[in-house]
């Protein structure tokens, strides 16, 4: 059974998750309108993993006989200045989502859960992978000043990404 405190706060990590994948699918959005569609690619395989997420936290708080409560999800950004500064953001969002994990990690230990915080080891290594994966490309995009070839080459490669 879980911690009313822990319950809680997992359910604030779907809407966060959720969140996580409307921002990403609204820089799927941006990456297509603007031609990228390597980045829009990526973006929406990026989405469909943190709905993914979201699920592990869901299905986690019924097997612990919690309560799922879903809450509105905020809008998220539609318009970026550039490739990068989107980047940029979405590592940004993926230190936020770091920081959420570290706190879930630490109240586990306060309430002396350990099935959640077994759970949430999961999510720390994930993310991880998250950041690292976006900082590559965040550091590919300052390496390349702008330039169109540059762009053009980081868009094909991230167009290879395959759905997880």
């Amino acid at each position: 059974m879980l911690n009313p405190k822990m319950e809680m706060e997992l359910n604030k990590q779907i809407n966060e998750e959720l969140y996580s994948a409307y921002l990403y699918q609204s820089m799927a959005a941006y990456f297509a309108a603007n031609n990228l569609n390597g980045f829009a690619k990526w973006m929406d395989v990026q989405a469909a993993e943190e709905v993914n997420h979201a699920r592990k936290f869901y299905h986690f708080i019924i097997d612990r006989m919690g309560r799922v409560v879903l809450e509105a999800i905020e809008k998220p950004p539609l318009e970026w200045d550039s490739p990068l500064a989107a980047m940029e953001a979405a590592l940004k969002h993926e230190q936020h989502v770091t920081g959420r994990i570290h706190f879930l990690v630490d109240l586990a230990r306060e309430v002396k859960d350990k099935a959640t915080e077994v759970m949430l080891n999961w999510f720390v290594m994930e993310q991880v992978e998250e950041e690292a994966s976006v900082d590559e490309y965040v550091q590919m995009l300052k390496m390349f000043g702008g330039k169109p070839q540059g762009l053009m080459m980081i868009n094909r490669e991230m167009g290879k990404r395959e759905d997880d």
